[in-house]
């Protein structure tokens, strides 16, 4: 992404505007149609495969499910504009109050999570960066990039399985599922915590050794200023801006994928929602918790554009 100085930075912020709205309509007619594909009949689903078809043709003339895909679609978008996301079919429980009482879950485990992730990425990254400056350590820096590439390419839902054999079934520290106290909250936090924390200590180290060679840097040595002030009051503000923007857009990925790490957990979030409302074919809830899910995402890249926007106060920002 390349950026000129045409235009302001009004219409920077404009741009960013349009395109939140437009993903967010896209994001609105995908999680319908994503939905309405899945095979089968949710009010079959729920009433069971004993009920009478005159009751079942009732009841999906009564949800409106007997109506034309565009003309439900209508309906959908008309009644989520004035703050209804509809009633579960299963349950009856309307449908924000179902995303209410999870999402505070899932958004503190994804929070949690990045902040463990940042909190030892951050320091690693550096410590790497500077011990394996010019080539030196070269042992050091072959067993750094071998361990954090394949913590990187591990996925969410094997650390999952990997932390609950060991540390809950097999030493019996911890819960295996469930939230039912402080030590419940543990491995889920590791489960999606380590694959970022990777991510983000390559990044840092990459960062810090770009800072490293900077020519204030290299005065500063000639100074001799103390290694504490020169890496903490020089090098670190440096080599965040780069991290804490990689950092926001992990916080999205580590929503997402909270999914599977829930469902192996029992955790009682948005993941392990949408995995039942699928296959209960609950349509409602799986669309809303799809689109809780989406805009979380839109809104932190938002943010994110935001944030680089800021940090970028001398030019005015048309993107290329």
């Amino acid at each position: 992404m390349t950026f000129s100085r045409r235009g302001g930075r009004g219409s920077f912020w404009r741009r960013r505007l349009v395109r939140f709205v437009v993903s967010l309509i896209a994001l609105l007619l995908a999680s319908f149609a994503m939905i309405h594909l899945i095979p089968g009949d949710p009010v079959r689903a729920s009433l069971g495969p004993a009920a009478p078809a005159e009751l079942v043709a009732a009841r999906r003339a009564a949800l409106g499910l007997d109506q034309p895909l565009p003309v439900q679609f209508a309906h959908y978008t008309r009644d989520l504009l004035s703050g209804n996301m509809g009633t579960s079919f299963l349950s009856g429980e309307p449908v924000t109050g179902v995303i209410a009482a999870r999402l505070p879950n899932t958004l503190t485990l994804a929070v949690l999570a990045a902040l463990l992730a940042l909190a030892v990425a951050v320091p690693l990254g550096m410590w790497a960066g500077v011990r394996t400056e010019n080539g030196r350590h070269r042992g050091t820096d072959v067993t750094f990039g071998s361990v954090t590439g394949t913590a990187v390419a591990v996925p969410e839902f094997l650390y999952s399985i990997a932390l609950v054999s060991v540390f809950a079934i097999g030493l019996g520290w911890f819960p295996p599922a469930g939230r039912t106290g402080l030590t419940s909250w543990v491995l889920p936090i590791l489960a999606l915590a380590i694959g970022p924390t990777a991510m983000i200590a390559r990044l840092s180290r990459v960062e810090t050794q770009r800072e490293l060679g900077t020519e204030y840097v290299r005065l500063a040595r000639a100074k001799r200023l103390p290694a504490p002030r020169l890496y903490l009051r020089h090098v670190l503000p440096n080599t965040l801006t780069a991290t804490l923007t990689v950092g926001g857009l992990l916080l999205t990925a580590l929503i997402a994928g909270s999914v599977l790490v829930e469902y192996v957990f029992a955790w009682p979030g948005l993941g392990l929602k949408i995995v039942e409302s699928i296959t209960q074919k609950d349509y409602p809830v799986a669309q809303g918790v799809i689109l809780v899910y989406g805009t979380i995402v839109l809104v932190v890249n938002l943010l994110v554009d935001v944030l680089l926007g800021w940090l970028d106060p001398t030019s005015d920002i048309r993107e290329a």
